[in-house]
């Protein structure tokens, strides 16, 4: 497991987000980008995947009582921000996409 890092920062009286981990480095504005990001449907998503281990993203969807799309792009911002990885799982003739966590911890910073 690993520690994903957010840094908060003020700049000319305003607060931005940088967010910066292992190789790949994300920079985007504002502190709702934050707030979306850690939504108590994301927290739950995270929760799920944790303690239910769901074997696929419809498997998630169904125990979240959720739209699949909705689960679908909740889950691909989470992984696109290294709290989550996808593993492709073959099941007779179809390919199942199994969501697991790889991060457990979540560093916030806020510099001022």
């Amino acid at each position: 497991m690993t520690t994903r890092e957010i840094t908060i920062k003020e700049s000319k009286g305003a607060f931005s987000l940088f967010k910066k981990q292992g190789k790949e480095g994300y920079d985007f504005s504002g502190i709702s980008a934050l707030r979306q990001l850690l939504s108590k449907e994301k927290a739950r998503i995270l929760d799920v995947i944790k303690n239910e281990k769901p074997s696929s993203l419809y498997d998630l969807a169904k125990k979240l009582e959720r739209n699949f799309k909705s689960v679908h792009d909740d889950v691909t911002l989470l992984k696109r921000f290294g709290f989550i990885d996808i593993i492709e799982e073959k099941t007779n003739k179809r390919i199942r996409h199994k969501p697991i966590i790889i991060a457990d911890t979540i560093t916030i910073h806020i510099k001022i």
